[in-house]
């Protein structure tokens, strides 16, 4: 007996971010769902985010996983703040694939500073990492799918933060919402080739780009706060008494995304977020 069809069947799906944390659950769910993966990570780390990225070990992780999933990886070392990087990772993706279907826009780096207060070179290039190198992934990629003519879908990785705003991050918060915007534009200029683009919005994802003393020193006012007094805090958050959520509950609403289960929808931002956005909640513990 083979191996039962998924939903992604016969599709290819371009990651970026695919080291570890969010980019490497979306690789891992996908490849389950029979994708075969073109994905990408900086894998060194990046002056002024204020947390590790991910390394050679984590994309040999990756690799291995997806692998072992009896699915095809071709992971590349590029940076997504060059166009020219993403342009030849999309190229050889579709020479050794033969197409690329699905594109998930994961990839950023965010830190953390009072708005009035930051360097204008924080400010920049989180808007870079963030906004820009969304636009720039979408420009290497979607060519691709169009000469392709099998249509797809774009998903890119916003943020609650996309939808309102936050302390301390007003560059993230400001790039995260250009993406909104950016996804929407997409999606009306890429509908006539029957490509479809939605973006998701989780709010607090148990990964280091939250697990780290600047993001802790946000929410908590400690940067070295332990996860006893961290955990109360970020849980208030939410409306589902969690302090974050796993990178693969992400991954969950971007396989529906990527698959025809939502071939109708497009356009559409879709908050994974615990019940964040909601202005209203019982306090924990009081039912």
């Amino acid at each position: 007996m083979g191996r039962p069809e998924g939903r992604l069947e016969g599709k290819v799906a371009f990651i970026t971010g695919a080291g570890r944390g969010q980019g490497r659950a979306h690789a891992i769910r996908l490849a389950e769902e029979g994708a075969d993966i073109v994905a990408l990570d900086i894998l060194e780390d990046i002056d002024g985010v204020p947390y590790p990225m991910a390394t050679e070990q984590d994309r040999k992780e990756t690799v291995h996983a997806v692998e072992s999933l009896g699915r095809q990886i071709i992971f590349t070392k590029a940076d997504i703040r060059d166009l020219s990087q993403l342009q030849e990772v999309a190229a050889h993706g579709v020479a050794t694939l033969g197409h690329i279907d699905i594109v998930v826009a994961n990839a950023g780096a965010a830190s953390s500073a009072v708005s009035y207060e930051m360097t204008e070179d924080t400010f920049t290039s989180v808007v870079d990492s963030i906004l820009t190198s969304t636009w720039r992934t979408v420009r290497a990629v979607a060519p691709h799918m169009i000469e392709a003519g099998r249509g797809g879908s774009i998903v890119l990785i916003s943020s609650i933060g996309g939808l309102i705003g936050l302390p301390n991050l007003a560059h993230y918060v400001a790039a995260k919402h250009g993406v909104t915007g950016l996804m929407k534009s997409l999606a009306i200029e890429l509908g006539p080739f029957d490509i479809r683009v939605n973006s998701v919005h989780p709010s607090n994802v148990n990964t280091p780009m939250i697990q780290n003393p600047a993001i802790r020193g946000i929410w908590s006012g400690n940067p070295d706060a332990s996860d006893d007094e961290i955990i109360p805090v970020m849980s208030a958050m939410h409306i589902i008494d969690t302090p974050w959520m796993e990178p693969v509950d992400i991954s969950h609403a971007v396989l529906w995304l990527a698959s025809d289960e939502a071939r109708f929808v497009t356009g559409s931002s879709i908050p994974v977020d615990a019940g964040a956005l909601s202005p209203f909640r019982i306090p924990h513990g009081n039912v």
